[in-house]
């Protein structure tokens, strides 16, 4: 669960969420397998597929510092036939 950052609930993904696609923000240093291992155990459900990109982090000022948030990767997470409850939003 610590690799596992938030759900995204976009338009796109609420679209794949019909086609049994679930999307996730997750760590950038964390892989595939070790993504797709943590959702079988802990969701009880099979993945048959996963793909992946990486996002830049946005640049960000403070004061006349100029600084970056961090990077992440954005995990689409296809099911075979089951269905799993949306993961905890992301707190603003």
């Amino acid at each position: 669960m610590d690799r596992i950052r938030y759900a995204v609930f976009t338009d796109n993904s609420i679209w794949l969420l019909g086609k049994n696609q679930y999307t996730s923000n997750v760590e950038s240093g964390s892989t595939r397998t070790e993504i797709k291992h943590w959702v079988e155990l802990f969701f009880g459900v099979r993945v048959i597929a996963m793909n992946s990109h990486r996002l830049r982090g946005k640049a960000r000022r403070m004061g006349r510092i100029m600084g970056q948030t961090m990077h992440y990767r954005r995990m689409i997470i296809t099911l075979q036939g089951y269905s799993i409850p949306p993961l905890r939003k992301k707190r603003t």
